[in-house]
């Protein structure tokens, strides 16, 4: 039997080093935001030149891909595992990100520029889009499979919908945080049960 071994010397250090510099990128952008945020702060917290910080991402728009994709896996790894349905795992990730108002702005804005085919961030939010859909949708299907979910609306559509109303409340929490994201997307699940339920 073998065992699989633990990538050794540069390489290795290589990834440590890259661990440390996401880390490092999540907190100062979740304190700050994309556009509050400079390589400069990064590079200081881990103890590197911005330069040093750069032979690791080919460029900032790299970085702050890199962080939001980071982002996800641990909402992913966080609030859908539990998560009854799609909608319940959407509305605990919005709870999350209340409170974290900096990586909001930060996908906020980097999905709007990422429209954009020639933007480095473009394919990120092509698949990253694709694959909550498909996700929610197979949920979706599920919940109307066991009679959870109306079926007067495909699934598609449904989930459409909800990742539209997840970022939609996103963007109008940034202009007033009053904005109650949770009870919002609670309301959408309701609105997605069968008529009567």
């Amino acid at each position: 039997m073998t065992t699989a071994r633990r990538p050794r010397g540069p390489y290795r250090k290589g990834l440590e080093r890259r661990a440390q510099i996401m880390r490092a990128a999540l907190e100062v952008f979740a304190e700050h935001g994309d556009r509050g945020s400079s390589l400069r702060e990064i590079a200081d917290r881990v103890g590197m030149s911005q330069a040093g910080v750069l032979h690791y991402f080919d460029s900032r728009e790299e970085l702050l891909t890199a962080v939001l994709a980071e982002r996800d896996t641990a909402d992913a790894a966080e609030h859908t595992s539990t998560a009854i349905s799609p909608g319940d795992a959407m509305a605990r990730t919005a709870e999350h990100n209340t409170r974290s108002p900096g990586l909001v702005s930060l996908f906020v804005n980097l999905s709007a520029d990422a429209a954009d085919p020639e933007h480095p961030a473009h394919g990120f939010f092509v698949e990253r889009y694709t694959r909550l859909r498909e996700t929610i949708e197979d949920g979706l299907r599920q919940g109307q499979a066991d009679g959870t979910v109306r079926t007067d609306i495909p699934a598609d559509q449904l989930a459409q919908l909800l990742v539209s109303v997840s970022d939609g409340l996103q963007q109008q929490w940034l202009l007033d945080e009053g904005i109650d994201m949770v009870a919002a997307i609670d309301a959408f699940n309701r609105l997605c049960r069968p008529p009567g339920a």
